[in-house]
């Protein structure tokens, strides 16, 4: 009996699995007006051309303006790397997680790895185990990914200075992330709630340039503690103690303050302004 209760289950999870196992990534669905449009780069030389950088007019998280624009990134004018953690639930480890670089000439842009939703769909962590959701890389206009966090659906925003590196190690890291927007734009794959996310993406790319500094922890896996980790690793450009960091870099007040000026992503940066 227990023979024949064994076998109906392994067959019960063979038929599950392997349509599960056979099922592949596309870039060719009805997906969300949000991410319909993947960007990808043109890269010559230290110019990088970046097409498709998302810049929508918010009038709440579900009404908007879609909009587009490219520019041409040199980078020998890359100054800064930020990191951003975006907690979205009661949850504390549940947060999102990308990068943000800044050039001379007040030139902003930021790279988030997010799932890619299908027209009606919402993110599940479960479903995100799998093969439920397509990985894309969202690069974009911080007055679209910082301001739609901060001031339509009003979650926290930390906007922490990374660590002042060598200009050539900024450089490899914003390429390592635009080769891979590229990857994503020819070759797609799926996101997975543990090893293919917002965080561990940017883990990877980290280590890509720093040689394995970071190993996979609670922290990666529940990036709302993400930013304890980047303190303690040092990654962080602060003296703060690690109590007042949250405090001190969250962007919110600013973000609605400002969020009709040219200059956005200048006065977001004004931590020393207690509103």
């Amino acid at each position: 009996m227990l023979y024949i209760l064994l076998t109906a289950l392994i067959l019960v999870f063979s038929l599950w699995l392997i349509p599960l196992l056979l099922f592949r990534p596309s870039n060719d669905r009805n997906w969300s007006k949000d991410q319909a449009v993947l960007p990808f780069a043109e890269i010559n030389g230290n110019r990088v051309h970046i097409k498709n950088i998302r810049n929508f007019t918010y009038r709440t998280t579900t009404d908007y303006t879609p909009g587009y624009y490219d520019r041409t990134f040199d980078l020998d004018k890359i100054k800064q790397v930020y990191y951003v953690v975006e907690p979205f639930s009661r949850f504390a480890g549940a947060a999102h997680t990308f990068l943000s670089f800044e050039f001379e000439d007040d030139q902003y842009v930021s790279i988030s790895a997010e799932i890619r939703k299908e027209a009606g769909e919402e993110f599940s962590p479960l479903k995100g185990l799998f093969r439920q959701f397509e990985m894309m890389y969202v690069i974009a206009d911080e007055r679209d990914v910082i301001k739609l966090r901060t001031n339509y659906r009003h979650d926290p925003v930390y906007l922490y200075p990374g660590k002042r590196v060598s200009k050539e190690r900024l450089q490899k890291l914003f390429l390592s992330m635009i080769r891979e927007a590229n990857r994503l734009y020819t070759t797609p794959e799926f996101y997975n709630t543990i090893t293919n996310t917002c965080a561990t993406t940017i883990v990877r790319h980290i280590n890509e340039i720093a040689g394995d500094r970071i190993g996979l922890s609670y922290t990666i896996l529940l990036p709302g503690y993400s930013d304890k980790l980047a303190y303690k690793l040092g990654l962080l450009d602060t003296e703060l103690p690690l109590d007042e960091i949250r405090n001190h870099f969250q962007v919110n007040s600013r973000a609605i303050k400002y969020a009709d000026s040219p200059d956005f992503s200048k006065w977001i940066r004004r931590y020393d302004l207690k509103e």
